[in-house]
């Protein structure tokens, strides 16, 4: 997709997939390197009342014989699909797969392009006031329901949506990727990392929200600066002059949108309901590639598609998605490689130890740069739940600090550098449908990054000066 030029369907672009690709192996031969000169090491670990393996903090660590053979290593993106976590894999992959090909046939029918000029012929007059209400959109479901993967079909639809505004792919990405792992960082009621982290910690489940409130508040408001700002900056037409596009109504592209908008709708209210239906939370990715699946075969159908042409358009849309499951393999291999050496957990001990000696100001900071370092290697929040917080909450309240602040900075580590890090697939998959390099990604949200960081650990530090618990 370009500026000027729709692309068709979700295909990931050349150039950006050899960019991605370039980032990701450098990333495996630098982590096999690593490979060689950190020693193996392991945790103790045991079962917590739910059945669930964590870190036993008193069974201690211990050295032990680690390294990856090189077989191992060019394997392993194959090799992490019977990996521990493999099965969630295949399942994002089917997930990927269903929706390039539902993606493509919605484009060949025109009712993408049909959704977007209604869209900007009725709210092109309030297109700021749209940005808005996207934004918070995407936030909340990020904020409260702990969506984010599950978000990746709607980016190309807002990017598309952007550009039809008079704005550019960038402003897309910046009201529906970048929103979305704001709202998952803040954590106001995100069952994967604070719910996870609370139940951990020993807290009542999503006990002190209030403050966690006041920083999605805070993280919105910056992120809608930076995003408006960068929208009058590139913006092409006045607000005057888009609501002036003409358009012309089609009965049965009405009947198709009005069949695809129910269905999906229906979709994310069940995953709405997975905050408080708590069955339902391991299945969302299911629900969203299902009704995704529902509501664009029953779309482009009503809207007049025949069958053998919807098999031969969804066909190719599968078939243009698969470079994005390379991607998600090749980042997903850094993470086995890690644990398979067994120098994972190596690295997480000595990061605890670096923390003695340090002032309690700066032990809160440095658990959210412990959650940082390992959120590159490990993108699953939940994982890294159980892998960290039965060490990082232990060791910050020997210094005085709360388990609940504690939560927060897991939050803020885990969430926000998932749309910055090569190694998070969900964000290389988002950009190669969106024809958006790494290096251009890095050049356009680095500056939002840079003052969220200094803001988050602004909120950290006060939190701490007033007792969060």
């Amino acid at each position: 997709m370009s500026d000027k030029t729709e692309k068709k369907g979700l295909n990931v672009s050349v150039k950006s997939f050899a960019g991605a690709i370039a980032v990701i192996l450098a990333l495996m031969v630098f982590t096999y390197a690593l490979t060689f000169f950190i020693p193996g090491g392991e945790y103790a670990r045991m079962l917590d009342a739910d059945g669930n393996t964590i870190i036993d903090a008193e069974g201690g660590f211990s050295y032990v014989d680690g390294g990856l053979p090189l077989w191992k290593w060019l394997l392993s993106p194959v090799l992490v699909l019977g990996a521990d976590g493999g099965g969630m894999m295949i399942a994002i992959i089917v997930f990927l797969l269903v929706i390039g090909g539902v993606f493509n046939s919605l484009d060949a029918d025109g009712l993408m392009k049909y959704m977007l000029d209604k869209i900007v012929y009725h709210f092109g007059g309030a297109r700021y006031k749209l940005m808005a209400v996207v934004m918070f959109f995407f936030m909340g479901m990020g904020a409260f329901i702990g969506s984010f993967e599950e978000c990746i079909p709607l980016v190309p639809i807002v990017v598309s949506l952007s550009v039809s505004l008079g704005w550019d792919i960038m402003t897309g990405m910046s009201m529906s990727l970048l929103a979305v792992g704001c709202g998952f960082a803040s954590g106001v009621c995100n069952p994967f990392t604070v719910g996870v982290a609370q139940s951990l910690a020993g807290l009542p489940m999503f006990s002190g929200i209030w403050y966690r409130l006041i920083g999605f508040v805070v993280i919105y408001a910056i992120l809608f600066v930076f995003t408006f700002r960068h929208a009058k900056k590139v913006s092409v037409n006045s607000s005057a002059e888009i609501s002036k596009i003409p358009f012309t109504s089609d009965k049965k592209k009405d009947k198709g949108l009005i069949s695809f908008a129910s269905i999906v709708g229906f979709g994310m209210l069940l995953v709405l309901s997975s905050g408080f239906i708590t069955v339902l939370q391991d299945y969302t990715m299911v629900i969203v590639a299902v009704m995704f699946l529902i509501a664009g075969i029953t779309a482009v159908l009503v809207s007049g598609m025949k069958g053998k042409d919807l098999g031969k358009y969804f066909g190719k849309g599968v078939v243009g998605i698969l470079p994005a499951v390379l991607m998600l393999l090749l980042a997903s291999s850094i993470k086995y490689i890690l644990t398979e050496a067994k120098i994972l957990d190596t690295i997480l001990y000595w990061a605890v130890e670096a923390a003695s000696g340090m002032p309690t100001w700066m032990i809160i900071l440095f658990v959210y740069l412990i959650v940082l370092v390992m959120n590159f290697f490990i993108s699953s929040g939940s994982a890294k739940a159980f892998l960290l917080i039965p060490l990082i909450v232990p060791m910050a309240q020997l210094f005085g600090i709360e388990a609940q602040l504690c939560v927060m900075a897991f939050a803020f580590g885990d969430g926000f550098s998932n749309v910055f890090y090569p190694t998070n697939a969900a964000l290389l998959i988002a950009l190669g449908l969106t024809d958006v390099s790494y290096g251009k990604w890095v050049k356009f949200s680095w500056k939002f990054q840079t003052v969220n960081l200094l803001v988050t650990s602004g909120l950290l530090l006060l939190g701490l000066a007033i007792g969060y618990r």
